[in-house]
Order: C-alpha cells, then structure tokens, then sequence
C-alpha cells in the first residue's frame, strides 16, 4: 500500500508512506554549549489584526489573553471551513465589479481578500504545511511507547493527538483548551472522514479514545499519569518571563520516562509573510516565530533534556525529557 494524496475543497489528504517524509534532524547538539549569542532571539510578531487594535482603542487597554485567543480560534476555524477554491472564485468576480465601478476601497478590500485566500489555499490545501500529516509523523516516529496515555495542552483541533494515536494505537488522549469552541468547533467539527496513517492502515477519528477538557492548563490537577505530553504551537505565546510555566506544564504530569513534544511555528521568510499578509485571521496575541535552536536551548534551559530536534514544513519540533 503506497497511500493517497489529493486535494479535498478545505484540507489535502496525504497517507502517502514512501519517502521522503520532511523532517529535517539537527542530529546530536550539546545544548550546554549553545547561547543566546549563538542563536539570537525570536522573531516577535507585532503586526496586530484590526479587531485587536479596533477593541483596544475602545477599551483603551491591551486585549487580555483570552479574549485574544477567543477570537483567533474563530477565525482561524474560518480558514479551516472554508472551499477556498470557490471563494477565490467568487472574489475573483467582486473585485472585475468593483474595478468597473471604480470603486476603489472595493478594489482594495478584495485584493486583500483574494491574497489571503490564495495564501491559505497555497498553505493547507496545497502545500499541505498546517496539517503535514508526513513531517508530523517522522517527528514522532520511533516512539518507545504502547497504548499511550497523552496529554494535549492548548488542543485547539487536537491533530497531533489523533496522528500519535493512529501511529501508536489503544491510547488515550486528554485534549485540554480553556476556549469552549475548541470542544465544540475546532475538534467537535473536524472533518470525520480525514484518514490519519498508522500501525499499518488508516484511523478515522471516531476510532479514538478521547476526552476534551475545557480548563486553563495552568490549573490542571493531575498526577505524573502521562505517558506523552503534547503542545503545539503554546509556548511561543508565552513572553520570556512566563516561558518557564510552559515548560514546567510539560514535565509536571509525566510518568518516568514519559516524553514531551514540543513544536513552535519556524521562522522563516515565508513564515514571517504568512503572519504579515493573514495578521487579521492569526494575530490577536503575543506570538514569537523561532528556529529550532532557539527552541532546543530554550528546553535546555527550563529542565528537559532534547532527545530530538529537528523541522518540518511550517513547524519546529522537539522530543524531550525531563532532565
């Protein structure tokens, strides 16, 4: 079995299983020896989406961080619901009107539009770089786990909790969000029949074993019961002088000799773009693109110890353990 690789109206299925996966292993690093001099600092993303500046002028106070992370869920979804290919199409046609009527703000306003979903298009649907069911599972490969008990903080849509339960089958996953509409949106209306490769065949979601809490993380209550513990896409929220709860929240609920996984957004130019040209769909909150060196020694120095490093598409990737 080869796998199939095609283009849906809102998402691509990949189950392709022949080489090469994208994953780019930094190999052995001796993370005691790499400094901030060495790496540099992250790239702050401060291009701000108009409803954050519009609420805070009203409010003349900065958005508190749920209400931010409350708005970027739902229009993040948006992306995610949306046949971009027919909205292309139907943009396409508002922007000949509007450029007949010469109506400039209309001109303006769909060429925005229309560059974004373009964008998206090109990210998700084509390049397969949100999702990367292929990077994400030779991140994960070589696991030395069976019948995992993982723990998903920030879960959003839950993905990457449903791939490692595809991969490494008969677990069980706690997805933790403290936004409702993850639960019922993001996760409740992920698409049923999206196929996720594992163990040698494909996994539908509704042949998982999962709960969704809705809870802030930072007042989850249990034990070192956690045989993986799962963040995408967190820590990069969390400003310098908060970093060291999140990576507390990674150590606190494993079992000895249980693994973390951690991925941040890279930086890269096209990253950098994405976060520019989308900022009214992406950025309502504080949010740094890192390298993966800049990840790594930032594990180092919050008490795990890099088992693996690397990169894939859109994203860094660790594997660790408490050290």
């Amino acid at each position: 079995m080869t796998g199939e690789n095609y283009a849906l109206p809102t998402y691509r299925v990949d189950t392709r299983q022949s080489p090469p996966d994208v994953f780019v292993d930094l190999g052995s690093t001796d993370w005691s020896r790499v400094t901030w001099r060495d790496v540099g600092r992250p790239y702050r993303v401060e291009r701000w989406a108009a409803e954050k500046r519009e609420w805070e002028a009203e409010h003349g106070a900065t958005m508190p961080v749920k209400e931010s992370w409350i708005r970027f869920n739902r229009h993040f979804h948006e992306l995610f619901t949306t046949d971009t290919v027919a909205a292309m199409s139907t943009t396409r046609a508002e922007l000949v009107r509007a450029a007949t009527h010469l109506d400039l703000h209309g001109v303006k306003e769909t060429t925005r539009e229309l560059l974004q979903l373009a964008i998206w298009n090109h990210v998700h649907r084509v390049e397969d770089a949100v999702w990367d069911p292929r990077g994400k599972r030779a991140l994960f490969d070589g696991l030395d786990v069976k019948r995992p008990e993982i723990l998903y903080l920030g879960a959003a849509d839950g993905y990457e909790a449903m791939q490692l339960l595809a991969m490494y089958p008969g677990g069980h996953a706690v997805l933790v969000d403290y936004d409702d509409f993850c639960r019922t949106d993001r996760f409740g209306k992920f698409p049923e029949a999206y196929p996720f490769w594992g163990s040698g065949r494909i996994w539908h979601r509704e042949h998982m074993a999962i709960d969704f809490e809705v809870a802030d993380i930072r007042s989850l209550t249990y034990g070192r019961e956690f045989d993986i513990v799962l963040s995408v896409g967190l820590v990069e929220h969390f400003p310098d002088e908060y970093k060291h709860e999140a990576f507390e929240l990674h150590r606190r609920f494993l079992k000895p000799g249980g693994v973390a996984i951690i991925t941040t957004p890279r930086d890269q130019i096209r990253g950098r773009a994405f976060y520019t040209i989308m900022a009214d769909y992406m950025n309502y909150g504080y949010r740094e693109l890192m390298r993966v060196e800049q990840l790594g020694l930032y594990a180092h120095e919050h008490g795990l110890r890099v088992r693996r490093a690397g990169y894939i598409k859109a994203h860094n990737g660790l594997i660790c353990q408490p050290s």
